[in-house]
Formats: structure tokens, sequence, C-alpha cells
């Protein structure tokens, strides 16, 4: 027997039909894209922070953030809010590393295009260096305190008693911001190497806090978290994202080149290798003969420097601790001042003012000269970076 199924009336043909139609012009996609962003703002909210030398601040230190941040809002399960530079201190003593002050204002002309990632200049003004379990907390501990403070101050409200790192609008809401670890898989690997990380500071940042590991096209990053007992322990907590655009472009790299006189046009922000040739970093050698005296608008940085010139200093006898947890031994020698800036028969000073170094009869002063179409070219370059603040 065969059941023949009929609608009653056949209603369905005719106003069943246009209920549906009405139904279907009624969902806007204005309305849709509403729903779509307060759907976003009930996700879990997350920040980034990147700890390391950034000796120079490399494009790729910032595409990580960037690729991080595509990869959580594609999966939708969390709203990334802020991401966090946080350059090592000086006496990490590392080989090739510039100091703080130069540093952090690399990195803060690096992201001046961006309207997420900021520079925390807190780790490099403490006494010593400090580890990377530290970093993470202090930071940590200052985005819950600053969201249950209650709304005062923070963006909206400028406030300059409060880090400038702190992620914007985090008071759109009360729900908390939890801190994750960002990285390169040369990190993770680095969790494999006898004594270089102390076990409890590792399951402290993957129990706690969380690492989100960039890895390259082909890499096996799987295996180390297998190899080890803490990672394979807490591996829900790591995130494994492949960047499927190579970079191979290095701060090694770039201080190489520089030293031997090479081009890094296009491997760095055109801001931060302009503060580079000024100031003579990295061992940089220049094909023109410039900047014996150097005009005061070509003097920057003082804002920050003049603002922290007593902060990074740090006593000789300061020893550092031994349970190291970064990727590089630290260098036993400590440099006490910072690198003076002087410049072949003149030194300039902080303020602008030029005296000539004569150290007897006969010495040949240095002609400046400078082409036009290079000075115009880099004019409006030069004018930002006078203007970096922190």
């Amino acid at each position: 027997m065969i059941a023949k199924i009929s609608w009653p009336n056949n209603n369905i043909t005719g106003a069943g039909f246009r209920w549906i139609g009405i139904c279907k012009t009624r969902i806007k996609p204005r309305k849709m894209s509403a729903f779509i962003e307060e759907t976003k703002s009930l996700l879990p909210r997350i920040a980034f922070i990147a700890c390391g030398c950034f000796s120079p601040p490399t494009p790729m230190h910032l595409r990580m953030f960037e690729i991080a941040k595509d990869h959580f809002e594609m999966q939708g399960t969390h709203r990334v809010v802020g991401g966090i530079i946080s350059p090592t201190h000086d006496s990490y003593g590392k080989k090739g590393l510039a100091s703080a002050l130069d540093r952090c204002a690399m990195v803060k002309l690096a992201t001046q295009s961006s309207n997420w990632i900021r520079l925390s200049d807190w780790e490099v003004h403490q006494n010593q260096w400090m580890r990377t379990q530290a970093v993470l907390q202090h930071h940590q501990n200052y985005i819950n305190n600053h969201i249950n403070s209650g709304g005062s101050g923070g963006d909206d409200e400028p406030d300059t008693h409060l880090a400038r790192w702190l992620p914007r609008g985090l008071h759109d809401s009360r729900d908390p911001v939890h801190l994750k670890l960002l990285c390169g898989a040369d990190l993770l690997e680095s969790f494999a190497v006898p004594g270089l990380w102390a076990e409890a500071d590792i399951e402290d940042i993957v129990a706690n806090h969380g690492l989100v590991v960039i890895t390259r096209a082909g890499s096996n990053p799987g295996k180390f978290i297998f190899d080890s007992d803490i990672l394979t322990k807490y591996q829900n907590n790591i995130t494994l994202i492949t960047n499927w655009v190579p970079n191979e472009v290095s701060s090694t790299l770039i201080r190489r080149l520089l030293g031997r006189g090479q081009s890094v046009k296009y491997l760095l922000d055109d801001l931060v290798l302009e503060y580079i040739k000024r100031q003579r970093l990295f061992n940089f050698k220049s094909k023109y003969i410039t900047d014996a005296v150097r005009p005061n608008h070509l003097l920057f940085n003082h804002a920050y420097t003049d603002n922290n010139k007593n902060a990074s200093s740090y006593s000789i006898n300061d020893q550092l601790e031994q349970d190291m947890d970064e990727s590089d031994t630290p260098s036993p020698q400590l440099q006490k001042t910072a690198t003076s800036r002087v410049f072949c028969c003149g030194e300039t000073s902080l303020r602008g003012s030029t005296k000539l170094l004569r150290s007897g009869p006969g010495q040949a002063v240095q002609v400046i000269t400078m082409q036009a179409d290079d000075k115009e070219e880099s004019q409006a370059k030069k004018q930002k970076v006078s203007q970096v603040q922190v």
C-alpha cells in the first residue's frame, strides 16, 4: 500500500509561500550585520604579548600579531582586543643588543601604522632583566586591575598615570581579558633545552596564560609538544598557527647587513631604518659623508630620551638570575652607560649645540654634504621620526 500525502486546502502553495517571502524580506543585511557584531562582543576577550630583544624590530615581529589575530577571528572563538610588545632589559646582554631607549623608540616607530599593537617599556625600566613569566604576570595583573577599577581613565578619559600599552576599549564590558604569550616556533623549541627555562615558569605560562605559536610551513611543532610532559599536559592552551607566507628576515640578518654596509631597504620599516641611520646603530656604515653636524630638525627622539634617561640605569653589581627563561643566554658583561654618539670630527649634544673636537693642529674638519633629491625624498620620514614620543 502506498500512502498519499497531501497538504490541506493546498495552503502551502499560496499563503505559506507568501509568509516565507515576507520573512526573507524582513531580515535586512543591516540587522544581520548588527547581530554579528553583537555576537562578537560576547566572545571571550584575549590580548597578545610578545617578549624579546627587538634589536631592531622587523616586519615579521608585527606580522605575528596580524597572523594570530586573523586566526582567532576566522575561528570565531575569541575577540582580540590588543597586542603588546615588551622589549627586554639592557642587562640581558645579548650580542648586538641596542640600548633599551633605542629599541623602544624603534618599536614605537614601527607600530605607528597600527591601531592595536602598542609598546610596553615596563620591562626595560626595571632594575634588572626579568623572566618572561614575571613580565606576563605583571601585564595580566595590570589589565585585571584596570578593568575592575570601574571605568576611570583609559583611552576615553586620558590619564597620564595609566600605562599607554593598555588595549583600547577595555571598559566596553566587564569581561576579563586573557593575556597570551605570542611567539615563534623557535621559542617553543627552546623549552627542550636543558637548564634554559625553569620548569615552574613553563608550567605557569602555559597553564595560566597560554601560548600562541606562529610556525613555518612544513615544520612539526606538535613533536615538541609531544616530547614535553608539561606541554602535553596543557596542550589545549597552546594554539599552533601556520604562517603560509614565509618571511626569514631576522634581526640578526638585519644587523649583519648593516654592519657590512649593505642595503636593508624594504626589509625594515622606513622610519625604523631612518632611525638606525641617524643614531648609527648596529655598526651602520654609510656610503655618504653626512651628519657630523646635524641641524636641529634632524635631532629626534629627545622626548623619550629625556623622560627615560635615568630609568634604564642599573648598578654594575646587580646580579642576573641564574634560571634563564629566554632563548639566548645573556652576556656576563654589562654596559653601565649608553653608547655615546660621536661623529668623526664633531659631537652633537642632545640640545642641538655642536662643538668640534680638535686634538691638535692640522686636524681636518669633515665637510657635510647631502644630495638635494635625497633630502627632499626623506624629509617627511625625518619629520615623523623627530616626533617619536613614548
